[in-house]
């Protein structure tokens, strides 16, 4: 039997793990994690009774890269395969997350459906935000960089926009409880002793899928959804999305830019008013200019002339509109005469006595076809006939009667075709061309 080489070895076993395992979901602990200048990363993957090497290439590109780091527990979506060149089995890893972040993404996904399912989503219940808000609800924590930088962007863009800011928890244990309480307080404000807000920003800044887990809590997204002031969602980075985005009338991908997006900048009102002025005094100044034109040119025409002049012109075009009139009175007049005259004729051609004699023509000559092809009929089928009977007589019995044979049957009027079949006593009829004799047989 030929031995395999190794190299052979290895690259059969590669293909077994590649078919018969595959992608699968791993889960263990980061450990020995190695990031070369290439963008690879390499690490193991390990836990309480085993470990395996993991390649991650192209790492920063990579779905959920930043979840890697020693001793974090992690999920990769990964493929067996043998690395050749060490004989060493190994997974290649196509994306990470921490662990307990699939689990959390599936109530994601099973909230998102349920609401979804309710209607709460629906953009025909979203309200409008308004063009110049006077006051500003902040549902955010009061220690929180989000916090600042919202301040920062209204001041800085509408300095006459006053923030209203109810302070709360925006992460850990009981946090979407003092969202949702804040959220509700703010849409009945008078009954707390807050002043009414013309819009609401509900957010925080980035973290990770824990950190920002508040927000996809049942209770934020029906506090948001019942709220009579329209509500912006804020919440972490651009590529962060949470139940409370969903729901919200407006998502904004940071806290900054929600507070772009509620707030008009003044500088640019500024520039558009003075813009806005500018293009007016354009138009009037073109307005006025154009009417002096027309009044100097009416000066020096029209008015200068006489009334016969003036209306000798507008006297020949009605001369002229006159004269194309009569011609295409007359030109209709000769077509309805030219018409009337077709309709005459086509007329006498359907009266009911033309028609009846063209009728009575066609069924002349369809009885004419008719007795001609009966008469060919007729005589076809004589010469037929008359043949037939020839070829009888010809081939008949009567032939035979003409050259002497006779035809002999029993009194029942069998034919007796043989001695054999007789007996004495039996009367036979016997039948010749011109007539037939009755015997008896004696012997």
């Amino acid at each position: 039997m030929k031995a395999l080489s190794v190299t052979q070895l290895l690259r059969r076993m590669k293909n077994l793990l590649e078919i018969e395992i595959g992608e699968m979901w791993v889960e263990g602990e980061v450990s020995n994690l190695r990031k070369q200048g290439s963008g690879h990363w390499y690490f193991s993957l390990k836990d309480a009774d085993a470990q395996i090497s993991c390649a991650m290439f192209g790492a920063r590109r990579r779905e959920g890269a930043e979840a890697l780091a020693d001793g974090a527990k992690v999920r990769v979506f990964a493929e067996a395969s043998v690395y050749a060149a060490r004989g060493q089995l190994q997974i290649i890893v196509k994306k990470a997350e921490l662990a307990g972040a699939g689990d959390l993404q599936a109530k994601f996904e099973a909230l998102k459906r349920k609401l979804d399912a309710e209607g709460l989503f629906d953009a025909g219940r979203k309200k409008a935000l308004p063009g110049f808000p006077q006051v500003v609800g902040l549902v955010t924590s009061g220690t929180g960089a989000a916090l600042q930088d919202m301040l920062n962007v209204l001041g800085r863009r509408a300095p006459w926009v006053q923030p209203v800011l109810f302070p709360v928890r925006v992460q850990g244990k009981g946090a979407e409880r003092e969202i949702a309480r804040a959220v509700r307080m703010m849409g009945e404000p008078e009954k707390h002793g807050y002043p009414r807000c013309d819009v609401l920003i509900v957010g925080r800044g980035g973290g990770s899928i824990e950190d920002l887990w508040n927000f996809n809590e049942e209770v934020v997204a029906r506090a948001i959804a019942e709220c009579p002031i329209p509500v912006v969602s804020a919440v972490g980075h651009e590529i962060d999305f949470t139940i409370a985005d969903f729901v919200a009338d407006l998502r904004a991908p940071t806290p900054s830019a929600a507070a772009e997006l509620v707030a008009a900048d003044g500088a640019e009102l500024l520039e558009r008013l003075a813009g806005s002025r500018r293009r007016m005094a354009r138009v009037v100044e073109e307005r006025m200019r154009h009417a002096r034109t027309s009044l100097d040119g009416l000066k020096r025409g029209v008015l200068r002339l006489d009334g016969e002049r003036l209306l000798r012109e507008r006297v020949m075009r009605v001369d002229a509109a006159g004269e194309r009139m009569r011609q295409s009175v007359r030109m209709a007049w000769r077509e309805a005469v030219s018409k009337l005259a077709e309709a005459k004729a086509g007329h006498r051609a359907q009266h009911p006595l033309r028609v009846l004699e063209r009728q009575a023509e066609l069924v002349e000559g369809l009885r004419e076809k008719l007795a001609r092809r009966g008469a060919e009929a007729v005589r076809e089928k004589g010469d037929r006939l008359e043949h037939l009977r020839g070829m009888l007589r010809a081939l008949g019995p009567e032939s035979a009667f003409q050259r002497g044979f006779s035809i002999t049957m029993d009194e029942k009027g069998a034919i007796v075709r043989s001695v054999a079949e007789l007996k004495p006593g039996d009367v036979l009829k016997t039948k010749f061309s011109d007539g037939e004799a009755v015997s008896r047989v004696e012997e």
